[in-house]
């Protein structure tokens, strides 16, 4: 496992448009497995987020505030390029459903290839996550549905202020 001052550190990738209950529960068992935890956020140019990559990166923020050993930065690059530039070699993904894995498994293998350094370890989610994506969040949020059970409450007051109601 690669060091940081003899501390183990691990990556958890993902574009998080929003971050979510989800999300949250990878996060904080994942802060307690590894010694620091990078949160790193994606800006795909190909897809078109409903929040900016720094919005993104200050809700993580906000959200994890209480957790000392997570940092939140960005990224526009290969993973692996990215995990290169930080000198860390362990990548955290998380499991939803039976759906997920043969992606993820795609994805993991390709970052290998690309450099065999790099590790994946996967982490399933709480069944009561196994339905939740941000798209779900996102669709329910635009018809101003109820997402205080899905997202923690600095995500639901972000969504309200991007599909405010029409008097």
């Amino acid at each position: 496992m690669k060091q940081e001052h003899g501390r183990t550190v691990a990556v958890y990738p993902g574009s998080f448009d929003p971050v979510t209950h989800g999300h949250l529960d990878i996060i904080h068992r994942a802060a307690k497995v590894f010694d620091k935890l990078i949160v790193a956020v994606l800006n795909n140019t190909s897809k078109n987020p409903l929040f900016t990559l720094e919005e993104r990166m200050e809700l993580i923020r906000q959200v994890t505030k209480d957790l000392p050993n997570v940092e939140v930065d960005g990224f526009r690059d290969l993973m692996v390029n990215y995990m290169k530039a930080r000198n860390v070699r362990l990548i955290v993904r998380g499991l939803r459903a039976v759906s997920d894995f043969e992606y993820e498994l795609q994805m993991a293998s390709t970052n290998h290839k690309l450099n065999s350094d790099v590790e994946t370890f996967f982490m399933t989610s709480k069944p009561s996550f196994s339905y939740l994506s941000s798209s779900i969040v996102k669709e329910i949020a635009r018809f101003h549905g109820p997402v205080e059970d899905l997202v923690p409450v600095e995500v639901e007051e972000a969504l309200k202020l991007k599909f405010p109601r029409d008097n």
